[in-house]
């Protein structure tokens, strides 16, 4: 509940003392996990890399070397098959997505006009007039309904694991939402920025910069960076709990709290948490029962992730990976391919590896079924896809199969007055409490790093940095 995720920060240190994280499992970095495979192979079962790009991205880069990781960075550079090539598998084939101006001016299969068109369109759309709009609705309005049916959707589900269709624009893609606001169009608000916003420097920062990174990831997998964090945290002080799940919360006479912990209890002047909201709304008191019910409204779903590794096959593209538009299948989001942008964790001998992603509206019929979810059911659709989409038809020599139960918040249409409400009750009632993590902000990892940093600086009584 405690949770200060944030980079370390010198007028963090005197505090780092009276800092006690709990975490309910038994290890730490949350839906971040990389394991092993028997031939040293690295397996992500959660996020797999992170984008260097932004302000966010580069304080995160800064952290990485804070805490002395700059030598197990594995980047994607600009250049590279999956920097550059991204794919939508539609009508039974891959499709490259258009990049340059060439792509754009070029009919680029499965959309049946050159993409010029949609960005014509989006450049004399006259700007919306609601304060919330489904992504769906945004992306049809400004640039059509192709884009909308086949890229949009496509992206909410490799992203958020959701639907076009009820997802927010506002919260989801809030740098679209505001180009169109600030400058009347996405593109000309691309283009014009929101302007320069100071940025941290480091060494790291500049090759990544220099070298157009598109993504990064850790040498031994993405786990090393929590894990890195902890020894860096507790050997200044924090007091790390694990296998400790929080019971309840209670606020007492002297406005501190009483956090119950199954046989014991503590006592915090002020908690952080980084729970996802609709699991901590179970455990206010009853005197932030508006608090409960604003968070109790923040959904998240499932995802199924399927590590696949393969002897001796090839792909038949090169690139970062394919989406799956609804339309083409509702169980499958998309295939990364793993082996073209980390070839470093590719083990000995090398095998080629690929993450399967299930989820959509396909395993939420299952969920409220009440179907089995078993590990056979998941391998059998993921093999079927590898076979389908990308011609691997030999069984594979490796398979990792992990369901993750509400691992994705979904922010739906208005999901910006259920943080409104939540953050009108915190202030109104000075209540000790301070909410982060991927319900609220953001679900990507620069994210969820950002929102603990900004927490901890608000806890702290410094402004954060913007």
């Amino acid at each position: 509940m405690l949770r200060p995720l944030s980079p370390p920060f010198p007028s963090f240190f005197s505090f780092l003392s009276w800092v006690v994280l709990v975490e309910g499992s038994e290890r730490l970095g949350g839906w971040i996990r990389s394991v092993r495979g028997p031939d040293g192979a690295v397996f992500e079962l959660g996020p797999r890399g992170i984008r260097p790009a932004g302000v966010l991205g580069a304080r995160t880069l800064l952290m990485v070397s804070e805490l002395g990781l700059d030598s197990e960075v594995l980047p994607v550079r600009g250049d590279h098959a999956a920097a550059q090539n991204r794919f939508l598998y539609v009508g039974g084939a891959l499709h490259a997505l258009p990049s340059g101006i060439r792509g754009l001016l070029r009919p680029s299969p499965p959309f049946s006009k050159p993409l010029f068109w949609a960005g014509l369109k989006e450049l004399t759309t006259p700007r919306g007039k609601d304060p919330d709009e489904t992504v769906h609705s945004f992306a049809q309005r400004r640039l059509g309904p192709e884009v909308a049916s086949l890229a949009m959707d496509s992206l909410c589900r490799g992203v958020f694991a959701g639907n076009s269709r009820e997802l927010s624009i506002r919260s989801c893609f809030p740098s679209l939402f505001q180009a169109e606001q600030t400058h009347r169009s996405i593109l000309l608000g691309l283009l014009l920025g929101a302007g320069r916003v100071p940025q941290p420097d480091s060494a790291l920062i500049r090759q990544a910069r220099a070298e157009r990174w598109s993504q990064w990831s850790l040498r031994g997998g993405l786990e090393t960076l929590p894990q890195a964090l902890n020894t860096h945290l507790t050997s200044r002080g924090v007091s790390v709990l694990r296998g400790q799940p929080v019971c309840g919360l209670s606020l007492q006479a002297e406005g501190c709290w009483k956090v119950s912990l199954g046989d014991s209890n503590l006592e915090a002047d002020h908690i952080i948490s980084a729970i996802p909201a609709s699991v901590l709304s179970k455990l206010l008191p009853a005197e932030a029962a508006p608090l409960a019910h604003a968070l109790s409204t923040i959904t998240a779903v499932s995802v199924a992730v399927v590590n696949l590794q393969y002897r001796g096959a090839r792909l038949p593209v090169q690139g970062f990976g394919h989406l799956v538009p609804s339309s083409e299948d509702p169980g499958i989001l998309g295939i990364v391919y793993d082996s073209v942008a980390f070839p470093e964790q590719d083990g000995s001998p090398p095998g080629l590896r690929l993450t399967v992603m299930l989820g959509g509206s396909w395993l939420r019929t299952l969920e409220a079924r009440g179907s089995v979810l078993s590990q056979e059911l998941f391998q059998k659709e993921a093999e079927k896809a590898a076979a389908t989409q990308l011609g691997l038809k030999e069984p594979p020599s490796h398979c990792l199969v992990h369901l993750h139960k509400n691992c994705i918040p979904q922010y739906t249409l208005g999901h910006w007055q259920k943080l409104e409400s939540a953050t009108q009750f915190l202030a109104a009632q000075k209540l000790p409490l301070t909410l982060a993590g991927a319900s609220y902000e953001g679900v990507a990892v620069n994210d969820c790093i950002e929102s603990g940093r900004q927490a901890a600086a608000r806890v702290l009584g410094t402004e954060p940095k913007s």
